[in-house]
């Protein structure tokens, strides 16, 4: 996985209004969880805030990043949790990080990617993608940036499932039925096949020399 810096600053109002003069600032309010839980039992959050411009590259990414957190000179790993953006504007409005080490296993979605000419699509098929991303879990310096999925042999009217897949060093925990890929039938290729069905229909029989044909021609020949 690709590493990246970002600093930021604690932030010690919380509340809906300080989080919108924050942003007025260009700053994004963010959370980092980890093992350490409150009173009640829960991850317990360490609140800080990070401009928008250190976020973008980030955020509006394919890429899948570690991010190494610099929060008031203290060093923390962590991945994105979960984004929260505005429903109307789609700007960012919140980022939840969680702190990641070697040692422990983290979930994750990586994207997937797509190898090879499927022969339903030499038949005329279309790929079609279901999910772009399958959830793996393993520490996170096994964990790659993408998934390679060979559909070289996939035809039409098939699919990949998750449950299909294993890859070296991952757990894949996305639920086995789902589909990740499947070659659909097009206009086309049924055109294609019922008229390849209607050129053996009509194509002309054969006959062998066997008794029938031996029986003929005697026959003829009396």
């Amino acid at each position: 996985m690709r590493e990246i810096n970002v600093a930021g600053k604690s932030r010690s109002n919380l509340g809906k209004k300080a989080s919108k003069e924050m942003r007025k600032e260009g700053l994004i309010p963010c959370n980092l969880y980890g093992e350490k839980k409150n009173a009640d039992g829960l991850p317990e959050a360490l609140s800080f805030a990070v401009p928008m411009a250190d976020l973008r590259k980030v955020v509006y990414t394919p890429h899948i990043y570690v991010v190494n957190l610099d929060i008031d000179g203290q060093k923390h790993t962590a991945i994105m949790k979960e984004l929260q953006f505005h429903p109307v504007t789609d700007a960012l409005l919140h980022v939840d990080f969680y702190e990641i080490n070697e040692e422990k296993s983290i979930a994750i979605g990586i994207p997937v990617n797509l190898v090879g000419l499927a022969q339903g699509v030499r038949d005329g098929g279309r790929l079609s993608l279901s999910i772009r991303k399958l959830m793996v879990k393993a520490p996170y310096k096994q964990i790659p940036e993408k998934l390679d999925i060979d559909v070289t042999a996939l035809t039409i009217g098939k699919s990949i499932k998750a449950g299909e897949l294993s890859f070296e060093g991952l757990e894949v925990v996305t639920p086995k039925d789902v589909i990740v890929c499947t070659v659909k039938m097009t206009r086309a290729a049924a055109a294609a096949a019922a008229a390849a069905g209607r050129a053996v229909a009509l194509s002309p029989v054969h006959l062998s020399l066997g008794q029938p044909a031996a029986a003929a021609a005697a026959a003829a020949g009396k």
